[in-house]
């Protein structure tokens, strides 16, 4: 009997952690998911549970492995995309964590260092690409080490391991149990020079992090080791792990310099691909950010990237928490509905704002409300609001690369809606390319990053010539009208109904207004998707 060969990937995101398999056609199938909470003790802090992501990593693992097995596929490969910049501390005597996961949209270090801003910007920004931020996985390792009893125990036993989600996930699933990172994954932690494929230790030493604990540099794409038996019931090698942003880039197609793409997922990334020349970067463009969009072969090519943090979230917090609406698809559906102007502004700035400048401390806010406004037209501003900022993240993006954008292909969950697509092809003036089965791209990339080398395709580009475009949302919106709507125009700062992350937790947060430029709104049509196929 023929066996079909297929890759197993796993996508491990913020929201909740997947598993499939993909085959030579590109076809992802047999997939399996569990939800994964988010945690909010206080503002600023946001954490999961490793031990728990693990479990249901492993859950959702095993059921795909059975559901393969039973279509008669063989499973010849494990491939891994992860969330990118959220840090473990375990004990490798037990397996164990010993902290709960410092998650990306974490700022509890924000004003420590914003306090080595000053001294450390110009460096990092030439060497890592990006400022000092609001966010260090190695700084809050180092606070642990000095504060928790459990951690620093660990060290002192040398039983202590510390690195991103790629780290934990490959230390449990590999034969190999060696603590290992990938520039992917590292680059967002913002201690790697981009241009070396190494670690910045002098400024690691500023934020005393001991060199000892760091996990060793690999490619994206590289042999890790077999899968251990005992876990999956298979051992077969894993050949790829990579950010899950950046494995969604090869899954849309991107490949190439200029190619420019939109993940949806829980929040919404921007990226344009730069090739292999690094790009040069300046303080003026603060919230893009260079990123390794995948390293294979010794030679890295580049990204610039721009993030709104809260986008899939926050439609989950006004769904699930406001109830003002049932679920993210009655917000599209309704937003079609709205056939008049409404003088409605939403920030979707749950976890703070990084255009048009790093605004750590703003906070969502939705204004314009009155007497008349309808829930359709409360929808469409809902939508149109993420379609602002993501409009937003391109033009920063074209900036700081100097490189124009012709057309912006998406993927992720959101990018199911046509609503969305349409008002974000209206608001930024660019065609928008939906592909077949988009919400699965991080799952199809990181299979063809795994996969290319001759185990089922011989390239990338082979790979990519599986996929198929299934709309094209084209801009309807004249070009003076839009400027009119320029989402930089000034339009004076609104903090009406502030609100933040950590009130999913259930905390009452200090109000702080916004400095954000908001572009002016009003009516714009919407259009069916033009099907290309």
């Amino acid at each position: 009997m023929h066996h079909e060969a297929v890759i197993l990937c796993i996508d491990e995101g913020t929201s909740g952690t997947r598993a499939a398999v993909v085959g030579r056609d590109g076809q992802v199938s047999a997939q399996d998911y569990l939800p994964l909470e988010i945690h909010c003790p206080r503002p600023g802090v946001v954490e999961q549970d490793a031990d728990l992501l693990l479990e249901r990593t492993l859950d959702v693992c095993r059921r795909a492995i059975a559901r393969a097995q039973g279509c008669g596929q063989q499973i010849v490969a494990l491939a891994i995309a992860n969330q990118r910049c959220s840090a473990v501390l375990w004990d490798t005597a037990t397996g164990r964590s010993l902290a709960p996961i410092m998650v990306w949209q974490d700022s509890r270090h924000r004003d420590e260092l914003a306090l080595l801003a000053g001294d450390w910007d110009a460096r990092l920004i030439r060497h890592a690409g990006r400022p000092v931020g609001v966010r260090s996985p190695y700084l809050w390792a180092a606070r642990k080490l000095r504060e928790d009893a459990a951690v620093a125990r660990a060290w002192q036993q040398r039983r202590l391991a510390f690195g991103t989600i790629d780290s934990w996930l490959l230390w449990h699933l590999s034969d190999a149990r060696a603590v290992v990172t990938t520039p992917t994954n590292v680059t967002s932690g913002n201690a790697y020079a981009l241009g070396d494929h190494r670690y910045l230790q002098d400024w690691l030493d500023a934020l005393e992090f001991p060199a000892e604990l760091l996990p060793r540099l690999r490619e994206d794409v590289q042999d890790f080791g077999r899968t251990r038996s005992e876990l999956l019931g298979l051992a077969v090698p894993i050949l790829a792990c990579a950010g899950d942003q950046h494995a969604a880039a090869v899954g849309l197609g991107c490949l190439e310099r200029g190619q420019a793409l939109c993940v949806h997922g829980t929040g919404s990334f921007v990226d344009v691909l730069t090739g292999t020349k690094l790009p040069a970067h300046d303080a003026a463009h603060e919230s893009s950010l260079t990123m390794t969009a995948r390293r294979m072969g010794g030679v890295s090519r580049y990204a610039i990237e721009t993030y709104v943090p809260t986008t899939g979230s926050a439609l989950n917090w006004i769904c699930e928490k406001l109830q003002w609406f049932d679920n993210p698809q009655q917000i599209s559906a309704l937003a079609r509905e709205a056939e008049t102007p409404a003088d409605l502004v939403f920030i979707p700035a749950l976890t703070g704002l990084r255009l048009p400048a790093m605004e750590p401390g703003a906070r969502a806010s939705i204004s314009g409300v009155s007497m008349a406004t309808s829930r359709p037209q409360l929808a469409r501003s809902i939508l149109e609001g993420i379609a602002h900022s993501v409009a937003s993240c391109v033009q920063a993006d074209e900036a700081a690369s100097g490189t124009e954008v012709g057309e912006l292909l998406v993927g992720g969950g959101l990018s199911g809606s046509d609503a969305l697509l349409q008002i974000q092809a209206d608001l930024g003036g660019l065609p928008v390319r939906r592909l077949a089965d988009t919400d699965k791209a991080s799952l199809r990339g990181i299979a063809f990053m795994a996969g290319s080398a001759g185990l089922l395709w011989d390239g990338l580009e082979q790979a990519c010539a599986t996929l198929r475009t299934e709309a094209v949302f084209t801009p309807r919106m004249a070009a003076d009208e839009r400027g009119e709507r320029d989402p930089t125009a000034s339009r004076g700062s609104c903090a009406p109904m502030p609100f933040d992350q950590s009130e999913l937790c259930g905390h009452e947060h200090e109000r702080k207004r916004s400095r954000a430029r908001l572009a002016p709104r009003g009516h714009r049509g919407e259009h069916e998707p033009r099907n290309t196929e």
